[in-house]
């Protein structure tokens, strides 16, 4: 059986990238977040799924050694050096350049080109020749025009120029030599003004620069080989305890098969439905310093009782028996645990307004409607043994995702790695561009929303709020792949080549298109990421705790 292995690249890293976004940003949801579902999010990177696990292993690529010889042109523009770098084979040159490498912060190295005379010279004699075969002068054939009238004619200032960009052209390959292997590409910016190296040129008929690398993070255990004994607590949230679910859910489809009545004699009850107006301000001393809270204000606030776990503690509690027409107004404080950090430990005070009153009129639950709960089903028995198997489904998936994620924060805790600016953008721009992509199929995007979206205000808006969480994942993703390399995991040809037929078909299937290359660097990124936790659960001693 063939085993493939980890073979890493760095990632191709093109801050320039553009959005396409179908779809818009628009909520597709409307919820008073004072009374939100808290505690209720499983903990992990952006909430990711484990298939989004990468461990970089393809998504990185390396500088590679050049491979091409275009001719050097008088009209190569300095923009354009930096590109020469990775597409332009390093000739040989007239004499040896000084390059000095320092390292920098974020896994950053700059590297200080010193150009000799001789290189300058021999550039200089290039572009001459050049501009002679190109320039068509009366009274002169191409090629044979003297250096004097050539100069006069298009300009000591455009030879000066286009010198410049031919001793970049040709040395910048040289000076990139030493972090083959190491830099990311895309990532090379020359940061000496272009007027600067003109004026050294002009002066010394030498040359120096200055360019600015990244090169790939090195993965640092805070303590070596620690991640081989892990001791992880899970938190598993007893909702989804298969049985405790499996009820829910017969609960659920039981309302649904009733009509709503209102109320007319009584105030509000548990399993009733009530529209509130609700408005809320911070409690304090100095009246003066009384605040609202606008997340609180919702007005037509459709809130079902028997959701009484998921909103603020003590908000129903306040609210029962409130009749129709009815106004009430209380105290509550926002709990350390809340999920809108800014509320934590915040006074508030109340005001309720009931607009409607609604209770469930609903069929006897009995064999009768086993049918309409679960089409097939004969009676109760049947349909709770059904719901039952698919919520044991469900749980186990949930503890393996929670588990998974315990695990992978927990190795971000324990490396230090110096993560690039450029691996930042483009982790956090995928990010954005799969956020984006999951809303399109849910909202459409007119002209100006799409722009606004796909702008570099917005990008840059979601890269400054997501950053810790971004940091977090590449140092998750580059803990990883480390993890690969160092246990010498593996996995088999089949299973990639069994994925990548299965992700086409998917592509297919759904009608789009798709690169079979990046399809199968994907797969393997996915794969890695599987052997990897499979391998940490074998070693680690995971204890859950329900909350």
């Amino acid at each position: 059986m063939e085993l493939c292995v980890n073979s890493p690249k760095l990632l191709n890293l093109n801050p320039k990238t553009n959005l396409f976004v179908p779809k818009s940003t628009i909520s597709l949801y409307h919820k008073n977040p004072i009374l939100q579902f808290s505690n209720k999010i499983q903990k992990g990177p952006l909430n990711r799924p484990l298939k989004l696990l990468s461990s970089f292993s393809r998504q990185i690529q390396f500088l590679q050694p050049p491979v091409s010889s275009p001719r050097d042109s008088p009209l190569t523009k300095a923009s354009e050096a930096s590109s020469a770098a990775v597409g332009v084979e390093t000739e040989k040159l007239p004499a040896d350049i000084k390059v000095t490498e320092t390292q920098e912060p974020n896994s950053r190295v700059r590297l200080s080109v010193e150009v000799p005379a001789a290189v300058g010279e021999h550039c200089y004699r290039r572009v001459i020749k050049e501009f002679s075969k190109q320039v068509k002068i009366p009274g002169f054939r191409p090629g044979k025009i003297p250096e004097s009238i050539l100069l006069n004619y298009v300009g000591e200032e455009n030879v000066q120029k286009a010198t410049v960009e031919s001793i970049l052209k040709r040395t910048l390959p040289h000076a990139m030599s030493s972090v083959t292997g190491r830099a990311l590409r895309d990532s090379v910016r020359i940061i000496t003004k272009f007027s600067d190296m003109e004026k050294s040129y002009s002066s010394l008929s030498s040359l120096s620069y200055d360019v600015i690398v990244d090169v790939a993070p090195e993965v640092k255990w805070k303590t070596e080989n620690g991640y081989k004994n892990l001791k992880i607590f899970v938190e598993i949230d007893n909702d989804i305890e298969a049985e405790r679910a499996c009820e829910r859910e017969i609960k659920r489809r039981h309302k649904s098969l009733g009509s709503l009545r209102i109320v007319t004699d009584r105030g509000l009850q548990i399993g009733d439905l009530v529209v509130l107006d609700i408005s809320a301000t911070t409690i304090d001393q100095d009246e003066s310093n009384v605040q609202k809270i606008p997340s609180a204000e919702s007005k037509g606030y459709h809130f079902d009782t028997e959701d009484g776990d998921k909103v603020l503690p003590g908000f129903l509690d306040s609210i029962i028996g409130i009749k129709r027409g009815e106004t009430k107004s209380f105290p509550l404080v926002f709990p350390e645990s809340w999920q809108q950090e800014n509320l934590r430990g915040v006074h508030a005070q109340f005001t309720v307004d009931c607009k409607e009153l609604f209770y469930r009129d609903l069929p006897e639950l009995n064999d009768s409607i086993a049918d309409k709960l679960l089409p097939g089903c004969t009676d109760l028995k049947q349909v709770k043994e059904s719901l039952l198997e698919k919520c044991r489904e469900v749980e186990q998936a949930a503890r393996e995702q929670a588990t998974d994620n315990a695990i992978l924060d927990q190795l971000c805790k324990m490396v230090e790695i110096d993560i690039p600016q450029s691996l930042f953008e483009e982790q956090g721009r995928q990010l954005y561009g799969a956020k984006l992509l999951e809303i399109q199929a849910n909202v459409k995007l007119n002209e100006q929303q799409l722009a606004s979206l796909s702008s570099p205000k917005a990008v840059n808006e979601y890269l400054e709020n997501q950053r810790e969480n971004i940091i977090n994942l590449i140092k998750q993703n580059l803990a990883v792949g480390d993890i690969f390399k160092r246990e010498n995991l593996q996995f088999s040809s089949e299973e990639l080549v069994k994925e990548v037929q299965n992700s086409i078909a998917e592509f297919k299937r759904h009608k789009q298109k798709y690169d079979e290359d990046r399809v199968r660097e994907q797969v393997q990124d996915v794969l890695e990421g599987a052997k990897v936790l499979e391998w940490l659960k074998e070693h680690a001693d995971i204890q859950y705790v329900t909350r």
